[in-house]
């Protein structure tokens, strides 16, 4: 078998069909060491080309809630009062460090989410 590098769409399907066909080789023999090398190939052609961006912290947030049949109120240990509850999930403010931090420890949701940038919402002048 030929490893090559993955450059088309071609070149990344004929890797995974060989990664395919190596999945059961047993650990230390040659067959293993090059599937490990085509899983490489394989995860930088699909960073570079099939990257997926982080999701909005409040829409994240907004998620997790309807998931796990959460209310407004399940935030407040989290968040704070009803108002800034609001204030967060309306976009009227961001989570703080703090908040991002509670969330993330008590809710196990992951704070490289949380702490992305997101739009608030523009007040009108």
């Amino acid at each position: 078998m030929t490893i090559k590098p993955i450059h088309s769409e071609a070149d990344y399907q004929t890797a995974l069909t060989q990664i395919e066909a190596l999945w059961d080789a047993p650990d230390g023999c040659e067959a293993a060491d090059q599937l490990e090398v085509l899983s490489m190939l394989v995860e930088a052609y699909e960073k570079t080309h099939f990257s997926i961006t982080a999701p909005d912290p409040v829409d994240f947030l907004l998620y997790v809630m309807e998931t796990r049949d959460l209310t407004r109120k399940d935030l407040e240990p989290y968040i704070g009062p009803r108002g800034r509850v609001s204030d967060i999930l309306n976009r009227v403010r961001p989570l703080t460090l703090e908040m991002i931090r509670r969330l993330s420890f008590g809710l196990g949701i992951p704070a490289t989410v949380l702490i992305q940038d997101y739009p608030l919402r523009q007040e009108a002048a």
